[in-house]
């Protein structure tokens, strides 16, 4: 069991190194990830709680989602909330790099 699970935790950390958001979004990343955590789900939720808290996904709105969607594998939403997540820190990445870069290009003479 210990050798499948660093497997996975292999592929996490490759999900979490998508620099590209298309990829990022791809339906093989979701499933990939949906599994992943639904695996967590039975077998480690401690470290599930760890990972929600790393990838800082709002806890609130995780509760919400699963409250007001009881019949939805909650591995999907739990799936679609890391995902959106690492989404909006790419753009916020692309953002920042991009403003910096017009900064440095207004600063020089």
């Amino acid at each position: 069991m210990q050798k499948e699970e660093n497997i996975n935790e292999f592929q996490l950390e490759a999900i979490f190194a998508i620099k590209e958001l298309e990829v990022l979004r791809s339906e093989s990343v979701y499933a990939e990830l949906s599994a992943f955590i639904n695996k967590l789900l039975l077998t480690n939720f401690e470290r599930l709680v760890q990972l929600l808290y790393r990838i800082d996904v709002s806890e609130m709105r995780l509760k919400s989602l699963l409250k007001d969607n009881p019949k939805e594998d909650a591995g999907n939403i739990i799936a679609s909330l890391i995902i959106e997540r690492q989404a909006q820190k790419i753009i916020s990445k692309q953002q920042f790099k991009n403003d910096e870069e017009k900064f440095c290009n207004e600063e020089r003479w």
